[in-house]
């Protein structure tokens, strides 16, 4: 869709103007007063418009907001020495990134340039950034779309998934199986430079697939075993959202890269890519990591106060609390509803899937009516719901946007 000469597609498309945002809410170009599940899609954790984070802008604007890719403003190494003082020790070393797909390819590069192998593993049906190098990790050759702009895939290796939904009883059976892949296709192909992969959940492509109890630290033990770098994207599941800081933390897995964006900032354009002394030292000279417009001073305000919020509220705790909330009180309404398919999440990262192909049901539709009663809600496919609150929504606010959304899906029934 093409509207006022800017192009949606239809992952993104096109529902309203915003006149104003505040915590968690925005309005639309006629003053309606709307409940925010979206968070931006997990930017604006903090709310919208959160006034730490706006006023630390504003008080850099007053000193500088540009500084070359040569030269260092001194708010970058404060924020780069607390960033990793968050981290597992081993992760020291940060290159100044502007977004998601920037720090993914980072990551990627650097990878590649510290094993001298060239193939990427990772699974399909997700995303980790919309340039054609990091849409072929989620993307499979059958697709329309990777037939009209990948070169193609010979450099990368996808899985499928190992789903569970909330209601198998066969967790341990669906882990064994998937480790029973990957290390057959560790052991065949020697060629593997990293595994990409986030924390136990899917939350780049809409599904909000979860992962069975272990996956990560099972993950890590055979990447070590066979040479492969364990990267992590953070993209979606850090700075509290899956009700840790980072989504690394649940089973104290320590990656070998790790990539964050999106909530880094509340809404300030950054990025990161994070890694070792050993593999940086190795490897800068070959991977190239420069941005131009890559950690402007005002941006890295923004995601300095966000993290020093995030640390001293400890705003995981909250989100794990009402994650745990939002998700028992969904089962408990819908459970009784044959169309709908799954009911999970990490955190105040939560996915809602309905039958594929349930008639009379059109998202848009269901977004535009659940719209018109107060809720904003994210397109993610035909058929899932991402919920995704910001992390300091009010129990009121969010029940009140529950009780919508509920109705919405039992209007089906």
């Amino acid at each position: 869709m093409i509207k006022n000469r800017i192009i949606y597609n239809s992952f993104s498309e096109y529902q309203f103007k915003i006149s104003k945002a505040k915590g968690s809410y925005i309005w639309d170009e006629n003053e309606k007063k709307i409940i925010d599940f979206t968070s931006g899609w997990n930017v604006v954790n903090l709310g919208w418009n959160n006034k730490e984070v706006n006023d630390a802008i504003v008080k850099q604007a007053k000193k500088n907001i540009y500084t070359s890719m040569w030269l260092a403003d001194p708010i970058q190494e404060e924020y780069a020495e607390k960033l990793t003082a968050s981290l597992p020790k081993s992760l020291t070393v940060i290159t100044r990134e502007v977004s998601g797909v920037t720090a993914n390819i980072m990551a990627i590069k650097t990878a590649r340039a510290y094993t001298g192998k060239r193939k990427i593993l990772s699974f399909r049906d997700t995303f980790h950034g919309s340039l054609y190098q990091t849409l072929q990790l989620g993307y499979s050759p059958e697709y329309p779309i990777s037939k009209a702009i990948f070169l193609d895939f010979k450099d990368h290796i996808q899985l499928k998934y190992p789903r569970v939904n909330y209601q198998d009883k066969n967790e341990q059976q669906i882990l064994k199986d998937f480790l029973f892949e990957l290390e057959k296709i560790l052991k065949i192909e020697k060629d593997i430079a990293a595994f990409v992969t986030e924390s136990g959940i899917i939350t780049g492509w809409g599904s909000t697939f979860i992962a069975p109890h272990g996956f990560l630290t099972e993950v890590r033990k055979l990447t070590k075993k066979y040479g492969v770098l364990l990267i992590l994207d953070e993209v979606g599941t850090g700075f509290s959202r899956t009700g840790k800081l980072y989504g690394m933390n649940h089973k104290n897995v320590i990656p070998d890269i790790v990539t964050f964006a999106k909530g880094i900032g509340n809404g300030a354009t950054i990025a990161a890519t994070v890694t070792s002394q050993e593999i940086a030292e190795k490897t800068f000279s070959k991977s190239n990591p420069q941005s131009t417009f890559g950690w402007s001073p005002l941006n890295v305000a923004g995601a300095l106060k966000t993290l020093e919020i995030h640390l001293r509220d400890r705003v995981w705790e909250k989100a794990e609390k009402d994650g745990n909330y939002i998700t028992k009180t969904l089962r408990d309404e819908l459970k009784n509803i044959s169309y709908v398919e799954d009911i999970n999440g990490v955190g105040m990262e939560i996915g809602v899937r309905l039958t594929n192909g349930l008639k009379n049901f059109n998202m848009v539709r269901f977004i535009e009516k659940a719209r018109g009663k107060g809720l904003h809600l994210a397109n993610a496919d035909g058929h899932s719901f991402q919920l995704m609150p910001p992390l300091t929504i009010e129990r009121n606010v969010l029940d009140k946007g529950l009780e919508i959304f509920v109705e919405e899906v039992k209007s089906f029934n």
